[in-house]
């Protein structure tokens, strides 16, 4: 049965049952706790390869990620952001490995939570790296975007996700609906609830689900930006663009048009578009909604501070920014801690609660920046 959109925006308990969570809902300095890490998990289990768009991070395979991580949780990484690197295993355009139990961010899941059990594992939600067209959702015949098909499997991954022990899945793909049919996903699982016996409207008293122990935040303002190309070489996922070779021959369908992720991701000056996107996933049962990029969009983040208090936001410092302060810093132009710290000072004072970045392991060694 598919519950209304309002159903799921009443249900609370899915937005602070770990630790992190609680103190995402609330309003404070700039602390570990506010910083989540991405961390790209590669399916070479063996691999720790630095990633040349991104100098500082890595491609990390589960053989070595919990021996990566873990000195970073000793000196106080509260959350990851789990990307999967696909290089090897074939792709198909529905992107079938996507919710394999062989997908690495399954076996990543698995790992940290046998090893780092406190951790805030969340999970990037999408299909790109795992398709063979490189697109975030299923594509018709003719190359446009299934809009049926799409929020389910994006759905289904999402699950797989759950059932394999996240805390926290991130739709970033950007299809309409997505967080109705993830939430409707987690709601039919029926699986045992991990923090106690509640239930969900009219459910039976003997059904625990994962609605509730398991939060989703909602890539919700993902702008089309220039700014995601390191993130692209990082992860394996660039689009690829159709051609007439990509048509069957001996089919009498046309070739697949050229599509970019701009007809689904938001356009750059779409301040209006940015909040009803906002606005609809809140609506749809978002725990946390997010702005992607950064800085070039604090306008965003404040506008839903201001219409949404009681909502946490995410802000995503994407690869582009990473990239532009630490090559501005190596060329002498500024101090790096000094801007990063400035950074991300303003993504809070705009609103933000939380503030995904590739710097932390560098925020964990500064000390606090003096405002004097």
């Amino acid at each position: 049965m598919t519950e209304r959109p309002q159903a799921f925006s009443h249900a609370l308990h899915s937005g602070y049952h770990h630790p992190t969570l609680r103190a995402w809902q609330c309003d404070a300095h700039v602390s570990a706790t506010n910083l989540i890490y991405p961390v790209f998990v590669s399916e070479d289990k063996d691999c720790k390869e630095e990633i040349s768009s991104l100098p500082g991070q890595y491609r990390l395979g589960v053989n070595v990620l919990c021996d990566h991580l873990e000195p970073l949780v000793r000196k106080g990484l509260k959350s990851v952001l789990l990307f999967p690197v696909v290089t090897s295993t074939p792709k198909d355009a529905r992107g079938s490995f996507a919710d394999s139990a062989d997908n690495p961010v399954v076996l990543a899941i698995r790992a940290l939570r046998a090893r780092l059990p406190a951790l805030l594992i969340a999970c990037d939600v999408c299909l790109c790296t795992f398709t063979s067209h490189g697109h975030c959702g299923i594509l018709h015949d003719d190359g446009m975007l299934d809009m049926k098909q799409s929020p389910q499997r994006i759905a289904e991954v999402a699950l797989a996700y759950a059932k394999a022990g996240c805390d926290v899945v991130a739709p970033s793909d950007m299809m309409d609906g997505r967080i109705l049919a993830i939430r409707t996903a987690l709601h039919a699982s029926h699986l045992e609830n991990k923090v106690g016996p509640i239930f969900f409207f009219h459910l039976h008293p003997s059904q625990s689900i994962l609605c509730f122990q398991v939060t989703v935040m909602s890539y919700s303002a993902k702008f089309s930006s220039t700014l995601y190309g390191p993130f692209r070489h990082a992860a394996n996922s660039a689009p690829k663009n159709p051609s007439a070779s990509d048509a069957d021959s001996t089919d009498a369908k046309p070739a697949p048009v050229a599509f970019h992720r701009r007809q689904y991701q938001l356009p750059p000056g779409a301040r209006g578009l940015a909040m009803r996107a906002l606005d609809r996933d809140i609506a749809e049962g978002a725990d946390i909604v997010m702005v992607k990029p950064g800085m070039p969009y604090l306008d965003v983040v404040r506008d839903c501070k201001e219409r949404h208090k009681d909502v946490p936001i995410a802000v995503y410092q994407v690869s582009g920014e990473y990239a532009m302060l630490f090559h501005g810093s190596v060329a002498g132009a500024f101090d790096l801690r000094e801007a990063v710290l400035e950074s991300f000072t303003a993504m809070r004072r705009a609103g933000a609660n939380i503030i995904i970045t590739y710097f932390v392991p560098q925020f964990l060694d500064w000390p606090a920046l003096d405002d004097s």
